[in-house]
């Protein structure tokens, strides 16, 4: 059974940094690529990076040159720093592996003065 489990969330004021961790057990971890998500509320869900099993990444346009995405296989886990952070990126932070259709609990992350 595929199990995520996202930390690191918290509250920060505009121009602050934080760093997401996803825990990922029950899948051969180094071969999928993992995605994390956003959710605002009142909003869909959307894609915010991907890194592949490779170390190639991809980032949506509202928070490139501000996001990092990498990976530890050795330990499961994916990472999301997020430095310059905007009141717009207040939302629940959702790892995903490619290769599974399992959510986690997702982390709240709040932007604000």
């Amino acid at each position: 059974q595929v199990h995520l489990v996202e930390s690191g969330g918290g509250s920060v004021q505009p121009g602050g940094s934080l760093r997401l961790s996803c825990a990922a057990s029950g899948i051969i971890f180094s071969i999928s690529a993992m995605d994390w998500y956003r959710q605002a509320p009142g909003k869909q869900r959307e894609l915010v990076a991907t890194i592949y099993s490779g170390g190639n990444t991809n980032y949506a346009d509202s928070v490139k040159g501000r996001f990092t995405i990498s990976r530890d296989n050795a330990k499961n886990t994916v990472y999301l720093q997020m430095n310059s952070l905007k009141p717009e990126d207040t939302a629940v932070y959702y790892c995903k592996a490619w290769v599974s259709s399992s959510w986690g609990q997702g982390t709240q992350v709040t932007v604000s003065s």
